[in-house]
């Protein structure tokens, strides 16, 4: 098993949207829950960093693979996609220094029941993080997935699908990010 120890940093902010299950308090409005729950949208580890989900790293990885299709040589036209989805996975979730009580928020109109173009729109409040840095141990399992593949491929991730809400895979801008380093070593 091959280890992708690799150094990621913000190309633009990341923000994110996770599900809670905070409630509402008796006769709290949806925009007063929204205003006072924003905060419970983004992933963050026992010491109140914020990270980024260790499986939006993976599926963001998985889905450059599918896009970028590149072939397995000698395989007649095979790719690599199905490889990436069985055999690679980020390890955990990445902490990107910034703590819970620290983060900025964002108000968009969005749509309501989330589906674009639908019509009705509502004001929602996001986490919204600048800027931002961390490391991810990404763990190769299935050995048919080169390392020169593996690195253009997690580049192609943070260029062309992001991770978090409103990333480019979904139509968006955010959630891009750059790799600056990756080092390797095997178990």
């Amino acid at each position: 098993m091959k280890i992708c120890t690799a150094s990621l940093k913000s190309i633009v902010p990341y923000s994110s949207s996770r599900m809670h299950d905070s409630a509402k308090l008796k006769d709290e409005t949806h925009d007063a829950f929204d205003k006072r729950t924003w905060r419970e949208k983004a992933t963050y580890n026992e010491d109140g960093v914020i990270c980024i989900p260790g499986m939006g790293l993976k599926m963001a990885v998985d889905e450059a693979a599918k896009r970028i299709g590149q072939k397995i040589e000698g395989k007649r036209g095979a790719t690599y996609t199905k490889y990436f989805v069985a055999g690679q996975i980020c390890e955990a979730d990445v902490p990107i220094g910034v703590h819970k009580d620290d983060l900025e928020c964002i108000e968009i109109w969005a749509n309501a029941d989330g589906v674009r173009g639908s019509g009705k729109r509502v004001r929602r409040v996001f986490p919204y993080v600048k800027q931002w840095a961390g490391v991810a141990r990404f763990l190769l399992l299935d050995e048919t997935i080169p390392r020169d593949v593996f690195e253009k491929t997690l580049i192609g991730a943070g260029r062309l699908i992001g991770v978090g809400r409103f990333r480019p895979e979904k139509g968006g801008m955010l959630g891009r990010f750059s790799v600056e380093n990756m080092e390797w070593s095997e178990v």
